[in-house]
């Protein structure tokens, strides 16, 4: 596992390739500590390939028994984003899981932060933040239309990053089911 240098900062937004997942991870839990319940809001929907990623993360982590709120059977999306974070339980740790557009450098890569997420950003919506902590996965390059652009993102490469999250997740927050 490569170590990961995250800034000391209050807050920050680092750039990252999958094999940095899980370091990341390893930091927010030692930053934790033995935090009560971490939870994983996986933002998205089956409705289009680049913004498949959440749903299929979190699909991955609840057949693994972790906790999740969004997953391919029970989205959460931008139609009822509010409702879905209304279940999270108190003094939860959350994870924000979503896919984004970035810069044609960045695609295959993932921002990550000790900040919140801010879903629909990229699509000019303007949605409630998610979590503590966020991981961002650039699925594709930013462009004009940003809505067709995710409808027509990769398959191949969202699965591929979704099953990098949750290898890494896996890997950090080991399950017995």
């Amino acid at each position: 596992m490569d170590k990961l240098r995250l800034p000391s900062a209050a807050g920050y937004w680092k750039k990252v390739a999958g094999r940095q997942l899980a370091a990341f991870l390893t930091e927010l839990r030692e930053a934790e500590g033995d935090a009560s319940h971490w939870v994983f809001v996986c933002i998205g929907t089956d409705r289009s390939t680049g913004d498949a990623l959440g749903p299929l993360v979190g699909t991955m982590l609840a057949e693994s028994g972790y906790s999740v709120i969004g997953t391919l059977e029970h989205p959460c999306d931008a139609s009822n984003l509010t409702q879905r974070l209304a279940e999270i339980p108190p003094g939860s740790v959350v994870i924000g899981v979503d896919a984004c557009l970035g810069q044609p450098s960045s695609v295959g890569l993932y921002q990550v932060s000790n900040r919140p997420i801010f879903p629909g950003k990229s699509m000019g919506k303007e949605l409630p933040v998610v979590g503590d902590y966020t991981i961002a996965a650039v699925v594709n390059a930013d462009g004009p239309r940003q809505y067709a652009v995710l409808q027509t993102t990769s398959l191949h490469r969202v699965m591929g990053m979704a099953r990098e999250i949750a290898a890494a997740v896996q890997a950090v927050f080991p399950r017995e089911i």
